[in-house]
């Protein structure tokens, strides 16, 4: 079976193209590579023993869409990463990121409503909970009014996808909210690779660690929780890209129960941003160097996942410990600097 991934050699999309062909899946990948690189591939071949097929081009360009699918009639399902993700350049750039994030997802809905029969999973996200009045946070908790562009676009387009499922009973999705990815495969070929300062802890952190940047920055350490640091929920990038797979094969295999569903992806436990540093420290045997500074607007307290739904339903479950996460991507770290 063909599956189209979308931003399939961003980080997660890399992953999840590797489990994809290791469950003996066709892929094709399409990304403009505006944050990612075409080595990636190599790292993807150099692990399952295939190269997927791999398109270049802006998805945001309509007519060139178009000609995709009408070049690959035959794909099933679609996968869907490429978006854009910095929750600052989205509140600098808000029109970008409802360019990117909402007119592509339209676009290539457009193009599945033609074929009929069609698979679709969305690269959905905890932000659309906001900060949640219980942890941990289930799949029925309401959806918050958005802190950021960035988190209004998946809010939208899971709503997007709702609103085409319910007048377009063959098409079936699942939107997959994640909450922290981190680490890297543990081949060593792919990882976490941000272009310019990055946007997350884990990369800051094993940035720091090597020497490529001066100091981590720990924005708050007066928050209402144990140590004081804001709490969320790692998981590790290769626990994550399975349940893509698992969720994948539940609408194949139509164990779906309605068209469109949800699930939470995390590991159900939630980490502070110190234990995060401590973990780092344990597994690399280097101590970091971290300075406490003021909060960051717009950073919730805390976010952790019940993941009970993903585990009794599309029958997945996160494997891997924070440790074991941090230990793969302080490896990638030192594979990429050397």
């Amino acid at each position: 079976m063909k599956i189209l991934v979308t931003g399939g050699l961003g980080f997660i999309g890399s992953h999840t193209v590797v489990e994809l062909q290791n469950e003996g899946f066709e892929v094709v990948v399409v990304d403009n590579l505006s944050n990612s690189s075409v080595d990636v591939l190599d790292g993807i071949e150099a692990i399952t023993g295939k190269r997927p097929i791999f398109e270049e081009f802006d998805l945001r360009d309509k007519p060139k869409v178009q000609t995709f699918f009408k070049k690959h009639d035959d794909i099933t399902g679609v996968i869907h990463f490429a978006a854009s993700k910095a929750v600052g350049e989205s509140v600098e750039e808000p029109l970008l990121y409802y360019e990117n994030n909402l007119g592509v997802l339209v676009y290539i809905l457009q193009e599945l409503k033609k074929k009929g029969g069609a698979n679709f999973i969305f690269s959905s996200s905890c932000t659309v909970y906001g900060q949640a009045d219980q942890m941990p946070i289930t799949e029925a908790a309401p959806v918050k009014p958005a802190e950021s562009p960035y988190g209004n676009t998946k809010q939208v387009g899971e709503e997007i996808i709702r609103d085409t499922c319910k007048v377009n009973p063959d098409l079936k999705a699942i939107a997959l909210r994640y909450f922290n990815p981190i680490g890297a495969h543990p081949s060593g070929k792919i990882g976490e690779l941000p272009i310019g300062v990055p946007q997350n802890l884990v990369p800051f952190i094993t940035q720091t660690g090597v020497g490529l940047r001066e100091q981590l920055s720990v924005f708050g350490d007066d928050y209402p929780t144990e140590d004081g640091t804001c709490i969320r929920d790692y998981i590790h990038v290769v626990d994550l890209a399975k349940a893509h797979v698992a969720a994948l094969q539940r609408l194949l295999e139509e164990k779906n129960e309605t068209n469109y569903e949800v699930f939470n992806l995390g590991t159900g436990k939630g980490s502070s941003v110190l234990e995060v540093i401590h973990s780092f420290e344990r597994v690399s045997g280097e101590k970091l160097n971290y300075k406490i500074v003021g909060r960051r607007p717009g950073d919730v307290i805390q976010a952790y996942a019940d993941t009970q739904k993903a585990n009794q339903v599309l029958g997945w479950k996160a494997k891997s410990s924070l440790d074991d996460a941090m230990k793969s991507a302080w490896e990638w770290e030192k594979i990429v600097r050397s």
